[in-house]
């Protein structure tokens, strides 16, 4: 089905003479996935949010200013959304200010805000918004100020590593030895968060838990005959819909929001007073916030660049860095995608670090990264589509132009927060653990490796986070950059797995290579033209249109890593070439479903046939 254009059908067609019901189902079917994605979004970015505003000097000035510090986050993280699944990696992945900007920001903000309270007990420092009409003053504005600096210097470190092709590199020695702790790790990495929201009720969190558990795993065959869509890139067709499976976020989201709604409406007691009086402010912000306030660079001052800002920066860019290319390993895995060529994984950190900097501009205390958990809600719901995470980032752009309408995601109750985390992150950890089964875990080495990396990610946080004074140096950027970096579980996992993986003596057997080099040799004798270059080209390359409009200067440094082989492309034009005398068109973009599980599953060992392609991929 071809999803850019509408027009006639052809004669004697019979995929093309089905064409606008099916569209119109297709489009419908985007629109819900992705008002899932944006539940997801809001739910962490509100999350991002009530962790870092407390450690900030202090509070605003006025109150509609939390709201637009959202609406200024959404319109980011839309636009870098669009960028990633236009120019990057080409997956579906939603993009917001991780856990890895969280922990620099609010080390930033902590020395700050000491800084503040110094100076308030000897001479008063004041720092005055030099904007027009602006809504916030203070040392409050000065903090968020340097905050942004340290996201726009972030956003050009990771410009800076993904021209230079360094986290491509990277990524391509990361063996299932790297990746499954690494994995594991970015998803236990949330536990305290998810404990923290989830304990102003156990019981919402806990039903929201209990539901998505049973909509995506015990009732996941189950079908409502209300529409059909295409499964793969045949003629095939699914007779309904799985419905409760591909909503087993949204439906649950939304049905405990609904019931909490009912509980406040009646006067019910359900929230922790601690913290939902640490919300009242929060929520009371999207009474005066304005309906249409388009964001514009400066508008609430320009960024501060500081030695603090500039070392946080980088601390946030290297763990971001890490976060991403996890997240698009994770992401290529659920979806069941060819491997992550280096071109695609450098291409889309220039993209987030193109929206690290406009959201630095913008003055927002967060950048932009890859979801993991958008990416594994697409795992646990078994459907993924690149139009209906462009679609939510559409949303999300007209939400940021809106803090009203932005500033009432913040009535998303706080245990909801924390069943979402607890149900997607979930996902991340075991996606980690399966790649344990490419390598030999009864090794000695693999089990030092493992229990060493993943001990040390969650003690060393700790150590530090109980006591940060154990770390001077003497220079006060040095020590935030140390324990920006020390503080992320991510970076220390995937330091010291790559580090202990890539030095400590072992056989391929061992490392769980074998079952990426067997591949290789057989497809060394192997001559016919679809090879695993040509799956990845599809699913990772650029659109067709876009290749077209590319200078030759584009194969030259830095750009070379940017754009694929001309070995890739000279396969892919022999691919299209073998499509079109078959009388085979590429499918266009649509809402498909990923095989079923009763289909058989591909191994890392076995290249999926054409019908077993990700049913993610469609070209744009």
């Amino acid at each position: 089905m071809n999803g850019g254009h509408c027009g006639a059908p052809g004669a004697g067609s019979p995929v093309l003479s089905s064409c606008s019901p099916q569209k119109m189902c297709s489009w419908m079917l985007s629109c819900c996935l992705a008002l899932q994605h944006l539940a997801v979004q809001a739910s962490l970015l509100c999350i991002f949010h009530l962790l870092l505003l407390p450690t900030l000097p202090e509070e605003p000035s006025h109150a509609q200013a939390t709201s637009e510090l959202l609406a200024r986050s959404l319109f980011a993280c839309g636009i870098s959304t669009v960028l990633q699944t236009t120019l990057g990696s080409r997956l579906p992945l939603v993009q917001i200010p991780s856990f890895e900007y969280l922990v620099p920001a609010m080390v930033l903000s902590s020395h700050l805000s000491l800084g503040a309270s110094t100076d308030r007990n000897s001479t008063a420092v004041a720092s005055v918004c030099p904007a027009p009409h602006c809504t916030v003053a203070g040392s409050w504005a000065a903090s968020l100020r340097e905050v942004s600096g340290a996201v726009l210097v972030s956003g050009l470190v990771q410009l800076a590593l993904g021209v230079s092709g360094v986290c491509g590199w990277a990524a391509r020695h990361c063996g299932p030895m790297v990746l499954a702790p690494s994995l594991s790790i970015i998803g236990l990495s949330a536990y305290k968060e998810a404990a923290f929201f989830c304990s102003t009720n156990w019981g919402v969190a806990l039903l929201l838990m209990l539901l998505a558990v049973t909509f995506s795993q015990h009732l996941g065959s189950c079908r409502l005959p209300f529409c059909a869509w295409p499964q793969a890139w045949g003629s095939s067709m699914e007779p309904s819909v799985p419905t409760l499976r591909t909503f087993s976020v949204l439906l649950p989201f939304a049905g405990v929001c609904i019931v909490c709604a009912i509980l406040s409406h009646l006067h019910v007691p359900w929230e922790s007073l601690d913290l939902a009086m640490a919300q009242l402010s929060w929520a009371n912000s999207t009474f005066h916030a304005p309906w249409v306030h388009i964001p514009y660079a400066g508008g609430w001052g320009w960024p501060l660049l500081t030695p603090q800002a500039l070392a946080v920066g980088i601390a946030m860019a290297i763990g971001c860095s890490m976060n991403s290319v996890g997240c698009y390993v994770l992401c290529g895995r659920l979806l069941r995608a060819p491997r992550l060529p280096p071109d695609a994984c450098n291409r889309g950190l220039c993209t987030e670090g193109l929206g690290s900097l406009l959201a630095g501009l913008l003055g927002t205390p967060g950048g932009t990264a890859a979801s993991i958990a958008n990416a594994c809600t697409t795992g646990l719901t078994q459907a993924g589509s690149r139009r209906s995470v462009q679609v939510s980032a559409l949303v999300c752009v007209v939400l940021g132009m809106s803090p009203r309408l932005a500033g009432f995601l913040t009535r998303i109750p706080l245990a909801v927060h924390g069943g979402v985390l607890c149900v997607t992150y979930a996902v991340a950890v075991g996606t980690g653990i399966s790649y344990f089964q490419y390598a030999d875990i009864d090794s000695g080495r693999n089990i030092f490796i493992v229990g060493f990396t993943m001990f040390m990610a969650l003690l060393v946080p700790r150590w530090f986070g109980a006591a940060p004074a154990h770390l001077a140096t003497g220079w006060v950027p040095l020590d935030l950059l140390f324990l920006s970096l020390l503080m992320v579980p991510v970076f220390l996992t995937g330091f010291l797995s790559f580090f202990l993986e890539n030095t400590v003596s072992g056989t391929l057997e061992e490392r769980g290579l074998l079952s990426e080099l067997a591949p290789q040799k057989a497809r060394a004798g192997d001559h016919q033209p679809h090879g695993e270059r040509g799956e990845a080209s599809q699913a990772y390359g650029l659109p067709a249109g876009l290749r077209g409009l590319l200078p030759s200067s584009c194969k030259a440094f830095p750009c070379c890593f940017l754009c694929p082989g001309s070995e890739e492309e000279e396969e892919e034009e022999e691919e299209g070439s073998h499509a079109t005398e078959e009388g085979t068109a590429r499918p266009g973009e649509g809402t498909h479903l990923l095989p079923k599980p009763g289909s058989g599953e591909p191994q890392l060992s076995r290249r999926p046939s054409e019908t077993e392609m990700p049913a993610w991929h469609t070209v744009a």
